[in-house]
């Protein structure tokens, strides 16, 4: 995917997204100064480019039956490593995974409404089918704040 650079334009639109994803587009628009047919071309730029995605977000500790865990992995070589974070972050359960700096290769944010079993089949079904894993340390996230997570639809599917 290509990368863009955002104008002022784009950064103030998703300033006011960032607040209310709802708002109606003529709001947006009279608060930006601009035509409602501009707000909505720079909304449909910014969506098709992979710039931004409108979705609902969820406080993760206000959903009792969603679990959240940060996995550090570490890889047995670095050779591979666009690889290995295309196949993990497409894993069940993923929220988002990152390449990092440090003693991990890699970090992960798992979801689930499985607890802890959740993570225990994360740790021991999904990721060894990835291969090329030396180790993984992994860390239950009790109490955060301001955390807001698209929550993956495979940890949605357990609870309906």
């Amino acid at each position: 995917m290509k990368e863009s650079t955002l104008d002022s334009l784009d950064k103030r639109l998703i300033q006011i997204l960032t607040k209310d994803g709802r708002l109606p587009v003529g709001t947006i628009a009279k608060s930006l100064g601009i035509t409602p047919p501009t707000v909505r071309s720079r909304l449909e730029s910014l969506v098709s480019t992979g710039v931004m995605r409108i979705c609902g977000l969820v406080d993760a500790f206000k959903a009792k039956e969603l679990t959240i865990a940060l996995v550090g992995v570490c890889l047995e070589t670095h050779k591979e490593l666009d690889q290995k974070i295309e196949q993990i972050s497409g894993l069940n359960n993923i929220h988002w995974a990152a390449v990092v700096t440090g003693r991990f290769d890699i970090i992960v944010e798992i979801v689930t409404s499985d607890g802890m079993l959740g993570l225990y089949r994360f740790l021991t079904e999904d990721l060894p089918r990835v291969g090329g894993i030396r180790s993984s340390e992994s860390f239950m996230v009790m109490k955060a704040k301001r955390k807001w997570v698209v929550v993956p639809s495979k940890a949605m599917e357990n609870t309906l």
